[in-house]
């Protein structure tokens, strides 16, 4: 009677595991597939509490906004750093080249550049953040007093040396290197992430089938080819694939072209040549593509301290695919 009973005690007990273990897989089908990575480490106690990034739609310890202005003519590439960025923006300059900047708040590189100079159009995008900290190689001296008195902290070459490097292995003006942490210590107040307008979800009905889409400048051209086995947009400049220092192309899932006004500034280069100003309050059309589809959009912006909000034709915001996000200005 006795090893009847613990046959059957332990019938139950080997019944119970299968149920669970059926149980679990069952909450696992379906899911996403970042939903069933690896159990994160313990949270230090110091550490602060994951949120979700208003940046990209994913889970991650948010520090303080940091922006980075990276060079993009032939010579700056590959680039160092920047696949790690939350947001990358690609801007027209001088002579129909372009410049880059990457927005940090989910975690920071060692080392990123190479680092190139800042615009007067910068403060205006940049004042969606709040109060972020920049860094880039320098302006001209005319910029100077407009960066110095704008709400960012301004944190170029000069001021901050010892987060600053020159990588031997480039040419210059192609070496300027930053350390991004050793730059926020002298921002310490340097605003954490606010919601700029993002929308983050699965992919809405319609759009239309892209394989490539390109942006094109007087003197540089921006493309973005659809790789079904990544499932992002995989990113080209000038006709040749953008890639990291590690060798991987660079590219993201969420590609946003914003027609924009870009008119002329009250500045201009050493050569003379005047530098654009990207208008990036207002509003207008643009074009976000993912998973494979162009989406048909409208951009507005009402205010610099505000962010920017992507709505679709029935009126209905237009999400994005969590992740990196890039920011293409084009002409209207």
């Amino acid at each position: 009677m006795a090893a009847t009973t613990v046959r059957a005690t332990r019938r139950t007990r080997l019944g119970a595991k299968v149920l669970a273990l059926v149980a679990t897989a069952t909450l696992t089908v379906g899911a996403p597939s970042w939903a069933s990575a690896p159990a994160p480490a313990p949270a230090r106690e110091d550490a602060p509490a994951p949120r979700t990034s208003p940046f990209t739609g994913l889970t991650a310890d948010q520090g303080p906004v940091l922006a980075v202005k990276f060079d993009n003519a032939r010579g700056a590439r590959p680039h160092t750093g920047l696949d790690q960025a939350d947001i990358v923006y690609v801007e027209k300059v001088e002579g129909g080249m372009s410049r880059l900047m990457g927005v940090y708040s989910s975690k920071y590189p060692r080392a990123v550049g190479p680092v190139r100079s800042a615009r007067e159009s910068d403060v205006e995008l940049l004042r969606q953040f709040g109060r972020p900290a920049l860094a880039y190689s320098g302006v001209r001296s005319a910029l100077q007093k407009t960066l110095r008195d704008s709400p960012l902290y301004a944190r170029p070459h000069g001021r901050v040396p010892g987060a600053y490097f020159r990588e031997g292995g480039r040419a210059a003006p192609h070496n300027l290197f930053l350390r991004p942490k050793a730059l926020l210590r002298s921002a310490p107040k340097a605003d954490r992430p606010n919601d700029i307008g993002f929308r983050f979800g699965a992919a809405p009905q319609g759009g239309t089938r892209a394989d490539v889409r390109t942006v094109r400048y007087a003197s540089a051209s921006h493309s973005f080819r659809w790789s079904p086995r990544e499932g992002r947009w995989l990113a080209s400049f000038d006709g040749a694939p953008a890639r990291s220092t590690a060798g991987a192309q660079l590219g993201a899932r969420t590609i946003v072209i914003q027609h924009v006004t870009m008119r002329p500034s009250r500045f201009k280069d050493v050569n003379g040549a005047v530098t654009p100003y990207i208008e990036t309050v207002g509003s207008g059309k643009a074009t976000v593509l993912r998973d494979g589809k162009a989406y048909a959009t409208r951009w507005k912006r009402s205010a610099a301290t505000g962010g920017t909000t992507f709505t679709r034709p029935n009126g209905e915001p237009m999400p994005f695919a969590p992740g990196q996000v890039w920011m293409v200005f084009a002409d209207r």
